[in-house]
């Protein structure tokens, strides 16, 4: 006798894009994952929520209570001047977010590049002269030429 399991047509295969993960006190690293829910928030460890800062279609994908929960702080976002904004609190991902479409999509090579670079060092924070302030620094073991990274996925 056969289950109906078994007569069920089997399911679909996740489409997996390429993101950005941006990991506390690391440098920044592609990565292969699942367009679903369910594999952004392994990514994120948590409930996902998307911040868009900047004027092109571009996405960051984090932790919505990472700050709540008490992670690690990860990256600033600063505004055109320079001056710190927000802090982003966890691992997040950068990803392509289309006006014209539901989900998330993989960065495009250029664009891999470009938030490499602005998120390339790890920050630490203090408190200065009555601000918040980021200090970037190069983490220790870590050799963070951009023509090495471009040569490294990792799969979640």
């Amino acid at each position: 006798m056969q289950s109906e399991k078994m007569n069920e047509p089997p399911e679909a295969e996740e489409k997996m894009i390429e993101v950005l993960v941006v990991r506390p006190g690391k440098t920044p690293e592609t990565a292969m994952i699942g367009q679903s829910l369910e594999s952004m928030q392994k990514v994120v460890d948590g409930l996902i929520e998307s911040i868009m800062p900047f004027e092109e279609d571009v996405a960051i994908i984090c932790n919505e209570e990472g700050k709540l929960l008490g992670m690690p702080l990860n990256r600033g976002l600063y505004d055109s001047n320079g001056n710190l904004q927000d802090i982003i609190a966890g691992t997040f991902f950068v990803a392509l977010a289309p006006d014209d479409s539901e989900y998330f999509e993989s960065l495009p090579p250029d664009k891999i590049s470009k938030y490499f670079e602005m998120f390339k060092l790890p920050e630490m924070f203090m408190m200065f002269g009555g601000k918040i302030r980021g200090i970037k620094y190069e983490p220790e073991g870590e050799d963070i030429e951009s023509e090495e990274f471009e040569d490294s996925v990792l799969y979640c």
